[in-house]
């Protein structure tokens, strides 16, 4: 018998098993396909005919355990949904089960001890609801900016939000994890295991690597944090700079306020996050046209935010507007209102319908704020925006580079304290590139290629990125250095105890313990070997040019490309290659279109129902149903 049918076969088994059980089911063609559809729906385009053979939504934790235990059997692999919110689009997949937690969102808040249990489909807006219905001034969460995002995909890539230099990750304040893990049994970790226990090794390891790499998580009990001001107050706001290119020296100023906006010193009481932004819409006849925006959140009052504004912001104009547009309010009302506006845009672009579905491409990197670092990504930004501008005159489409303001109390644990290892960074910041047309795919993914290239030797380690904001085009060998650094041995070790027979697996995820004939295979044809279609086809992998080293600012001693020893020196990694063989990605425009047609080749179109949305779909036939179709 085919694989293809013994594959078909284990899917149409575990498909009836699971229906016969009681367990939420949906298929494409079966009584409930919608159910389906907006499960699968996603609005990033890239991904948009991603059809898993079923979605099943368990109900409770001996659900999730009754999946895992068929699905390892027959061989059906497994993808975790939460919020759907990943960058490189792991919670969506092609084939078995598309296990999506959207029933477990449960949230328990226990002020009295200090506590929140989060089930584990919630998303940090059911988090916020508990608070502000409490009417609980001055309790964070400390959880993710936008409230669509998925609890757990947050806190278990580390998790960076609005309080993170008052608070630390969010992972940090994680207490407690249950989860499914691969042979089914229901298990409870906890910051009580002791360190070098099997537990204690695993609550280590879901504090920073352990989405889809252990096992599913279906709770979270979490510490409640407090602000220090005694009224419960949160300062925050938004404000969009867009200095005018027209006047003289205007931009040379712009530059020397940004770099000395991202080097200054801030309080640990202070978050400001920040997004430039080039948009094709914006007509300008200046290809330097581009703005800032600026979302601020500050533990204490108003006067004391004002105060260190004009101390430490020396552009007038902008220390004024930073000013003039924040509030000081409650909380509560803070996480009610402002949070959600502030982040509209990406509230917005979570849901798949209408006009906000798009193509998105994204790329990460991990930023420390000293002088020398800073003034050279702001030049290579102004310089490809303004490359961006000329190279898509025309078109419609959006360049965003957005910083998250880091560091505070994210660096008081030791790098090896969890997994999560990029402790002393300052900024973690990703490029997103948006555009409706596909036609412009191979031209956005050729200029986002060209970006990292120049912007990646200045990561931490020359390569390092935030697993909570992947790039898809990463290699599965590079992308446990990239993500963890030097945690992944020990990462890996982890993977051994509890996942030895590699169930949770995907083309970034933690790897087993290599063997030394996998370590020393340097040739491109052996890296080609461990390549997952989860990040392309593989269909890709026999064709020249798929892997590119360029990407990184340090290669072997036969790579032309010069290591940068004043940027790499203090990030107290090790930047060796060592025996694992060069590090390399994929070459972002090998992969046009990859995604979209070889999920065609499987694609069943849904029938047209006037209950779903399916302009996520690509805008097809269906659509035109008015005409007779």
């Amino acid at each position: 018998m085919a694989d293809n049918d013994i594959k078909t076969m284990a899917e149409k088994t575990i498909i009836a098993d699971l229906i016969t059980q009681g367990i939420p089911t949906f298929t494409p063609s079966g009584p409930k396909a919608s159910e389906y559809e907006r499960s699968v729906a996603t609005a990033n385009l890239l991904y948009r005919f991603t059809r898993p053979a079923c979605v099943v939504q368990p109900e409770t934790r001996e659900q999730v355990a009754q999946v895992i235990k068929k699905a390892k059997k027959l061989r059906v692999p497994v993808t975790i949904k939460c919020g759907g919110h990943s960058y490189a689009g792991f919670s969506t997949t092609n084939e078995g089960i598309l296990l999506d937690l959207v029933r477990m969102n449960k949230v328990d808040l226990d002020v009295d001890n200090n506590l929140v249990t989060l089930q584990g489909g919630a998303l940090w807006g059911h988090a916020y609801k508990a608070l502000v219905n409490g009417r609980h001034n001055g309790i964070i969460i400390n959880g993710g900016r936008c409230p669509t995002v998925g609890v757990g995909g947050f806190l278990l890539g580390g998790g960076l939000g609005p309080f993170t230099r008052s608070f630390g990750m969010g992972c940090d304040t994680l207490k407690e994890a249950t989860l499914v893990t691969a042979d089914g049994r229901i298990v409870t970790v906890s910051d009580e295991n002791k360190a070098n226990s099997d537990e204690g090794k695993l609550f280590w390891a879901l504090r920073g690597a352990g989405g889809g790499n252990f096992g599913v998580v279906v709770e979270f009990k979490m510490y409640l944090s407090h602000l220090q001001n005694e009224e419960g107050l949160v300062v925050a706001g938004r404000y969009t700079w867009f200095p005018n290119p027209a006047v003289e020296g205007a931009m040379d100023e712009f530059t020397r306020t940004m770099e000395q906006f991202y080097t200054t010193s801030w309080p640990d009481s202070i978050t400001i996050n920040s997004s430039w932004l080039c948009d094709l819409k914006q007509q300008t006849s200046s290809e330097l046209k581009l703005g800032v925006r600026f979302l601020v959140y500050y533990d204490g009052t108003k006067s004391d935010f004002d105060a260190l504004i004009s101390d430490k912001v020396q552009q007038k104009d902008l220390a004024k507007q930073l000013k003039r547009r924040t509030l000081a309010e409650k909380s509560t009302r803070f996480l009610h209102e402002t949070l959600a506006s502030q982040w509209s845009e990406e509230t917005i672009k979570a849901f798949p319908s209408g006009t906000e579905t798009a193509h998105k491409l994204y790329s990460s990197f991990v930023f420390k704020n000293d002088a020398s670092r800073i003034k050279s990504v702001i030049s290579i930004i102004r310089q490809e925006m303004a490359a961006f501008r000329r190279e898509f005159a025309g078109e419609s489409g959006l360049l965003q580079v957005t910083w998250i303001h880091s560091g505070g109390k994210a660096s008081a644990k030791k790098r090896s304290e969890t997994a999560f290892r990029w402790r002393d960074c300052t900024y973690h910041a990703y490029i997103m590139l948006e555009w409706q047309e596909k036609w412009l795919e191979m031209d956005m993914r050729g200029f986002l290629q060209k970006f990292k290239e120049k912007l990646r030797p200045f990561s931490m380690m020359g390569c390092a990125a935030f697993i909570n904001f992947p790039d898809a085009a990463l290699q599965s060998n590079a992308s446990e250095r990239v993500y963890y650094g030097n945690n992944r041995q020990k990462l890996q070790r982890v993977k051994q105890i509890w996942d030895k027979d590699n169930f949770f697996q995907w083309n970034q995820g933690v790897r087993l313990p290599q063997p030394e004939a996998n370590k020393t295979a340097n040739s491109m044809s052996a890296k080609a070997a461990t390549f997952n279609a989860k990040a392309a086809p593989m269909s890709l992998i026999s064709g020249e040019g798929l892997l590119s080293t360029s990407s990184f600012g340090w290669m072997s001693e036969s790579n032309s490309v010069s290591p940068q020893p004043s940027l790499l020196n203090d990030d107290g990694e090790d930047g060796s290659l060592g025996d694992e063989g060069e590090m390399v990605d994929i070459d972002e425009q090998m992969l046009t279109d990859v995604y979209a047609s070889e999920q065609w080749d499987s694609f069943d179109h849904p029938a047209a129902s006037g209950k779903i949305n399916y302009s996520a779909l690509g805008r097809g036939i269906i659509d035109l149903s008015n005409l007779g179709f």
